[in-house]
């Protein structure tokens, strides 16, 4: 299908509209700022740009975009309410495309969760919905505390910051969260894993720990802000019986995990952990804003009226994201994202095998990460086994070479982001229509981004006190 019929603008008009938006808009814009682009037309993977260039887009509306730009199933499914007459704005009146929204996002869920779930429609973000679910376990529960991981991300929000790895907070706890190359306890795999969990029971259990019996754990199935980090399928388990001895609420954050990016609906599934609630955004929207909290109904303590907001019902968007649904659900996307992922991962492996500058990849499904290390550094001792980091143990962050190597793929046009701890770990986040000759083509350019950078000798000056987690180019805006 062709792309839509836009006609781009001149070079001159190009450099226009991004000077104005420098002037105009707030010191705070972060794609912006590394992704000098004016975006006019967009289908599936690709985008075209005011000047008249092409991008493969694998950044996908940070990951909101899980069938790509302007998706035909996406846009008939808009069309459908536009040209029916049906209202726009609702409130949280019924109607048949709610219906229709909630049918197929029940029918995804999680097994033990569906049959007794309730879903409450928030602001339009993903932050908004975790601090909907934040009041729900407060709520539920009467209790204040709660408990969340360093490197976590959660939103922009004052409520969601404090969950967050960058932000102190009296009211939450922060737990260790699992990791190989840069693992806490410096030993990483099962053995870190293990020791993560313990370290969780013996805060809750001791009585002189300080941290009080709180109203609810959030953990990220996979941490995206934090690195591209999976949870172990183990630890996640041990989360869930964990919480579920103590009667703590377990919250899945599943904003940019859901809808099939890790290679399963839920990223919840590849463990069989259950969650109590769900935080629900990005790409069950189609595109376009939408948010929930879906939770268990032993939950449901809200009166009329706890918890609202003004546009929980759009149309629009719930149309879009039953169309979206529909489609990853009924085409198996979910499970190519998990065989597509695996064989980029291999390709990947074989990349940081040839370039002392990466210290280690990982990921899951089409949810991947290039971490960037200064190869001169200091090379720590690595845990004893055949993990990454027995390669040469986790050297030191490469910060810049991380934005050589973004900026090297937007010349070769090629669109990616930053993330991680120290804003070192080059992420991918293609959408699930890729193809393999689409997944080729990316990392033929990614290679060559960074066999550039390895070439031009890119060193980090001096060290510097790392960047915490959504500090610099949050993937979730508010």
């Amino acid at each position: 299908m062709a792309l839509t019929q836009l006609s781009p603008t001149s070079p001159s008009a190009h450099e226009g509209i991004l000077r104005r938006q420098s002037n105009r808009e707030s010191a705070a814009r972060t794609y912006a700022r590394s992704l000098p682009i004016v975006p006019v037309r967009a289908r599936g993977l690709t985008i075209e740009g005011a000047d008249g260039r092409r991008y493969l887009d694998c950044l996908s509306g940070a990951g909101s975009l899980a069938l790509g730009h302007n998706h035909p199933v996406v846009l008939e499914a808009i069309r459908s309410v536009l040209d029916s007459g049906a209202p726009l704005h609702v409130l949280d009146l019924a109607t048949p495309v709610k219906d229709a929204f909630t049918s197929e996002l029940f029918a995804t869920l999680p097994g033990g969760l569906a049959d007794s779930a309730r879903v409450q429609f928030c602001g339009p973000a993903g932050t908004d919905a975790v601090e909907a679910a934040l009041k729900l376990v407060r709520t539920a529960t009467g209790r204040d505390g709660l408990l969340a991981f360093s490197g976590a991300y959660h939103g922009m929000t004052a409520g969601a910051l404090d969950l967050s790895g960058g932000a102190p907070s009296v009211r939450v706890t922060r737990l260790p969260f699992p990791q190989d190359y840069r693992c806490p306890f410096g030993v990483g795999g099962e053995a870190g894993a293990a020791l993560a969990a313990r370290w969780t029971e013996s805060l809750l259990d001791d009585p002189k720990s300080g941290v009080r019996h709180p109203a609810g754990m959030i953990v990220e199935p996979v941490q995206g802000e934090g690195g591209v980090l999976p949870a172990p399928d183990a630890w996640l388990r041990r989360m869930r019986e964990i919480t579920t001895a103590r009667g703590i609420p377990l919250i899945a954050d599943e904003v940019q995990t859901g809808v099939g990016r890790t290679g399963a609906f839920w990223a919840v599934e590849h463990s069989g952990t259950v969650p109590d609630v769900m935080v629900l955004s990005k790409a069950i929207g189609g595109s376009l804003p939408l948010a929930v909290v879906v939770y268990h109904e032993d939950l449901d303590v809200w009166q009329p009226g706890d918890h609202a907001g003004t546009f929980r019902g759009n149309q629009l968007a719930m149309a879009a994201g039953t169309a979206t649904l529909r489609h990853v659900r009924e085409n198996g996307l979910a499970e190519r994202a998990g065989a597509l992922g695996e064989r980029m991962l291999e390709r990947l492996r074989r990349l940081a095998a040839e370039h002392d500058c990466v210290g280690d990849v990982r990921g899951r499904g089409l949810m991947l990460g290039v971490e960037m290390v200064d190869p001169e550094s200091p090379v720590a001792a690595g845990p004893a086994g055949d993990g990454p980091t027995d390669r040469r143990g986790p050297l030191t962050a490469g910060p810049e070479l991380a934005a050589a190597v973004r900026q090297e793929c937007l010349r070769r046009g090629l669109i990616v982001e930053l993330g991680g701890r120290h804003s070192c770990v080059v992420r991918l986040l293609p959408p699930l229509t890729i193809t393999d000759e689409q997944a080729e083509a990316v990392l033929d350019r990614l290679s060559d981004a960074i066999a550039a950078v390895s070439r031009a000798g890119h060193r980090i000056p001096t060290p510097r006190p790392p960047k915490e987690a959504g500090a610099a180019s949050p993937a979730r805006t508010p």
